[in-house]
């Protein structure tokens, strides 16, 4: 069987048949009625692939070169789910069993898949109609590839790739040879989150077209126009979305059999056939090439430009060094990331530091003028207490002079041991007057003391808002002082409670004894009453003396705890002090970090400097080493040679007689070439000797006698 000819009239059948597809539930072949029509070469076609089929293990082992020419041709669009399966060998994927289990489970990535299946194929028969079957089941294939592999999940440009498979055969069977292609033919890595297979493929496109095309590349360099701007979809979806279906399925027939080096053969292919239009373009003018020139120029068949892809250089040993200088590349990238995320991160913590010890600092000093501002309303509401103090004592002096007065009266007025006494009534009015005078003062004390009380207790308030002092070093001295002036204030108060209750008790007695004098006239009786009053007032004073007293000791802790604190203030100043001189340090000795580190990378590049010329200088001197030694070498066989002529000489001369040795005897065929210097001294005859070139010997170089003389 012509094999040729059977592979054109396949190519042929080929392009009258783009664009059909086998249902879900088709055959591997036509219906009985459709293969009637078919030519005698169709025929023939079918029973070649109908054998390949058969004996695929055989064919694939034996017959792999003939297999890989066949597949160039083309595969028979009949044949294409099955001889897809077999090249991937996804044919009893045990994956495939667990399709409909996944299909009942639910994807995150079902909102994505959803909003991209219209994208795919929108001109496609079986796809472009919204909840057509198309779209259902590639919905389906896309989803349960999302639940199987969750690192990739679902990428923008693989439905694509399951539409066209869909195209030929159930999606069971699509969705076990879809997984085959992400897990052997690189596709997965293309579409991991990260893309980096992707940046190491427009890497190797890069390399091929400044090798092969260096024109070209200098144009794309200067318009900036990258490879990823037109040759990323290439690599994604295998030129599904590049060039038109037909042409694009032969590319897949062959990278379903060879790889992704048919999309790098392709790719140049393009870029040689367009380079003299290209290089004519700016940045836009390409896109736009690229987007709607190139398509249409494949139109007529894809035979011209898979031939022009296979006259592309290919290296495979230069790939994988591309590969092993892109891995390298991207190591010191991530190195050099990795630093500098280390750094940043040093910096934002020392900023975030810096941050921290302001925000302390101005803390700091808010504490410290608020407590500077409390201090002055202190001190303000102490001067007015004391103001307040000044008068009460003066009221207060005032009262204890009446109280004497009144006990001068009492005593004049006291009765004689024999009559009863007897009181005028301008006494009685005089006694009224005191008695008012002395209830208004009364009030008075009892308002101020109030207002003092209260005052004291704000006080008492706003020390306990402040911080306590745990340095109880500083505090000692304050503290001693303290408790002596209240053991004084103790003393005095106890003093005063003791004159009270002396007074009481001489009120007593001066109840008694006058019990029974004052029941004579109501003159007396209200006089009496006078005189209870005025006792009275005067024990109220007294007892408005001893609060006073205890005032004076609350005001002295109050003055005590302001001092405290007035110390606490301070130190907290000199805290705040230290802290922003803190700052100030770390400001700097991050400064000086940033200049050591600057330093030291200059001293790395002085080092390195240093160290390539200390090896070129090594080399340059073992240079001159081999070339002394060499020398020395040469010098050596010279005083060799010299040594055994002077034995022969002497030999010579020992066995025949001096005059006998004459120039007659140098050889012919010696050709003198320099003098030998110095004179060699033998048995006290000096002799003379020129080197020779030697032609009969292969142009040997000796040295013979001229001349000798004593």
């Amino acid at each position: 069987m012509n094999l040729s000819w059977l592979l054109e009239t396949d190519s042929k059948s080929l392009r009258s048949m783009n664009g059909s597809r086998r249902n879900s539930g088709s055959s591997l072949v036509s219906s009985s009625s459709a293969s009637s029509n078919l030519s005698h070469l169709e025929e023939d076609t079918w029973i070649l692939w109908g054998r390949i089929v058969n004996e695929w293990e055989e064919v694939r082992k034996k017959k792999e070169k003939q297999l890989k020419d066949l597949v160039r041709k083309g595969i028979p669009h009949h044949f294409r789910a099955i001889v897809w399966q077999l090249l991937c060998n996804a044919q009893n994927l045990p994956i495939k069993d667990q399709y409909s289990e996944l299909l009942k489970m639910t994807s995150p990535c079902e909102k994505l898949i959803r909003r991209d299946i219209a994208r795919t194929y929108p001109e496609h028969e079986f796809f472009k109609e919204k909840d057509s079957l198309g779209q259902e089941v590639l919905f389906n294939v896309m989803k349960a590839y999302s639940l199987v592999d969750r690192e990739v999940g679902y990428c923008q440009g693989s439905a694509f790739i399951v539409g066209l498979l869909l195209m030929q055969m159930p999606e069971e069977e699509a969705f076990s040879v879809f997984v085959k292609l992400m897990q052997d033919y690189r596709l997965r890595e293309l579409f991991k989150p990260s893309m980096a297979e992707l940046g190491l493929c427009m890497y190797q496109f890069e390399s091929m077209i400044q090798e092969q095309l260096p024109e070209l590349h200098i144009h794309f360099q200067a318009q900036s126009f990258h490879t990823s701007m037109y040759a990323s979809s290439w690599f994604l979806t295998i030129f599904l979305t590049s060039f038109p279906l037909p042409v694009a399925t032969r590319i897949f027939d062959i990278f379903m059999c060879e790889g992704l080096e048919i999309v790098f053969r392709v790719g140049l292919a393009i870029l040689q056939m367009n380079q003299a239009e290209l290089i004519q373009l700016d940045m836009e003018g390409m896109l736009q090439y690229f987007q709607k020139v190139i398509p249409h120029q494949l139109d007529s068949g894809p035979d011209k430009v898979i031939q022009a892809a296979y006259q592309v250089k290919y290296n495979v040993k230069k790939m994988k060094k591309l590969e092993k200088d892109y891995t390298t590349i991207k190591t010191k990238e991530m190195e050099e990331q990795v630093e500098i995320k280390r750094l940043r991160t040093e910096n934002r913590l020392l900023k975030q530091r810096i941050d921290t010890l302001e925000k302390e600092s101005a803390s700091l000093a808010d504490r410290l003028i608020q407590g500077q501002v409390t201090r002055a309303q202190e001190a303000e509401e102490n001067y007015l207490v004391k103001r307040e103090l000044a008068t009460v004592k003066q009221q207060y002096e005032e009262a204890a002079a009446q109280l004497e007065q009144a006990k001068k009266t009492i005593k004049q007025q006291q009765p004689q041991a024999k009559g009863p006494p007897r009181f005028s009534e301008e006494s009685v009015l005089q006694l009224e007057k005191e008695l008012v005078q002395a209830r208004l003062k009364e009030a008075e004390s009892q308002c101020a003391l109030k207002e003092m009380q209260d005052k004291i207790l704000d006080m008492e308030k706003r020390n306990s808002s402040l911080p306590d002092d745990t340095n109880v070093a500083r505090l000692q001295d304050e503290l001693i002082g303290v408790k002596l002036r209240e053991a004084e204030a103790l003393t005095g108060l106890k003093e005063l409670r003791q004159q009270v209750r002396n007074l009481e008790e001489h009120w007593q007695r001066h109840l008694a004894r006058t019990a029974g004098r004052w029941k004579d006239t109501p003159k007396k009786n209200t006089l009496s009453e006078l005189q209870d009053e005025l006792m009275s007032v005067r024990l109220r004073e007294a007892e408005a003396q001893a609060e006073l007293r205890e005032t004076r000791q609350r005001l002295l802790e109050m003055e005590t705890q302001n001092q405290i604190h007035s110390n606490q203030l301070r130190r907290a100043e000199q805290e705040s002090r230290c802290l922003q001189e803190r700052v100030t340090t770390l400001t700097t000795q991050n400064k000086d970090l940033h200049t050591q580190l600057q330093e030291i990378k200059r001293r790395q590049a002085e080092i390195e400097c240093k160290s390539k010329e200390e090896v070129m200088a090594v080399r340059l001197r073992e240079a001159d080493n081999i070339a002394a030694m060499a020398e020395l070498q040469q010098q050596i066989s010279e005083l060799e040679i010299q040594v055994k002529s002077l034995l022969c000489i002497r030999h010579w001369m020992s066995s025949s007689p001096s005059p006998a040795l004459t120039a007659s005897h140098i050889p012919h065929l010696f050709q003198p070439q320099r003098e030998i210097s110095p004179l060699v001294k033998h048995t006290g005859v000096k002799f003379k000797f020129k080197s020779y070139f030697n032609a009969s010997r292969g142009g040997e170089v000796g040295f013979m006698l001229v001349s000798y003389y004593d």
